[in-house]
This record gives structure tokens, C-alpha cells and sequence, in this order.
């Protein structure tokens, strides 16, 4: 029973220990870096909204022609 309380102790201190060493190793990105994330991130936006946008296009019409019109 004790051994269970013991991990159950030492489980916050292994979760900072882990959570400090993964901040050490984060870098702040360059600014080209930072300008590449970004037009990736907008290309990833704009494609998906497309995607969105013809999907709604097709369906639209297709649930009008099902449900008829009324």
C-alpha cells in the first residue's frame, strides 16, 4: 500500500521534471521560420475553407432535390 502512495508522490515531481527539460529544449523560432508557419498555416485555412465552401455548394442542392423543395 505504501509503494502505491510513494508513486503516487513522486508522479508530480517526474511530470515538472519532464515539463522543465521540454522547455529548456523549445527555441523561439526565426523569423523566416516564424513567416513559413504562418503562410503554411493561412494555405491550410484557405484550402480548407474551400473544401468547406464546395462541399455546402454541392450539398444544397442534393438535400433540396431529397427533402423537395417545399
Amino acid at each position: 500500500m505504501s509503494e502505491k502512495m510513494k508513486e503516487l508522490a513522486e508522479w508530480p515531481q517526474e511530470r515538472f521534471q519532464e515539463s522543465k527539460q521540454f522547455l529548456v529544449r523549445c527555441t523561439k523560432p526565426s523569423q523566416k521560420e516564424f513567416l513559413q508557419i504562418c503562410k503554411a498555416v493561412s494555405i491550410g485555412f484557405a484550402v480548407m475553407g474551400f473544401i468547406g465552401y464546395f462541399v455546402k455548394l454541392i450539398h444544397i442542392p442534393i438535400n433540396n432535390i431529397l427533402v423537395g423543395g417545399a
